[in-house]
């Protein structure tokens, strides 16, 4: 996926994360690191309306864990549908909420209708519905 083709916002999210990598790693200033490449071509495999964690994503790979596939979304996210990678109680993230939301509306993701005690009457995910393991798509994954 190419920069160009990412919304403004995300390009400059992504080409922000991509200069805080380059300042580290000045050896490396255009190249992802190798499992935030990994993370994000699982990431991009998740189809429309469904959901992997961060342990799901650690798990696919057999490597790292859910704070490590945490930190590469965060870093490097914007690249990709950022909000199919969530967090196993389907708490939408925070200081996204409404972005999200709107990104599993528009695809059909399964939602569970927030309690009136939830702050702001945000829902969450309906994580036996929503959650992908790879299925069929999945299979010349290495």
């Amino acid at each position: 996926m190419s920069e160009e083709s990412l919304p403004r916002d995300a390009r400059e999210e992504h080409v922000d994360a991509r200069e805080g990598y380059a300042d580290t790693h000045p050896d490396r200033a255009d190249a992802l690191p190798d499992y935030a490449e990994r993370v994000l071509e699982v990431a991009e495999l998740i189809p429309p309306g469904r959901v992997m964690t961060y342990g799901d994503v650690a798990e696919w790979l057999a490597e790292g864990g859910p704070r490590q596939v945490g930190r590469v979304m965060a870093l490097y996210g914007a690249a990709v549908a950022w909000w199919r990678v969530v967090r196993a109680d389907g708490v939408l993230l925070p200081g996204h909420e409404l972005r999200a939301l709107a990104h599993y509306r528009a695809e059909g993701t399964p939602l569970k209708q927030a309690s009136r005690a939830a702050e702001g009457h945000v829902p969450r995910l309906d994580m036996p519905r929503a959650r992908w393991y790879g299925g069929e798509r999945a299979e010349g994954h290495t």
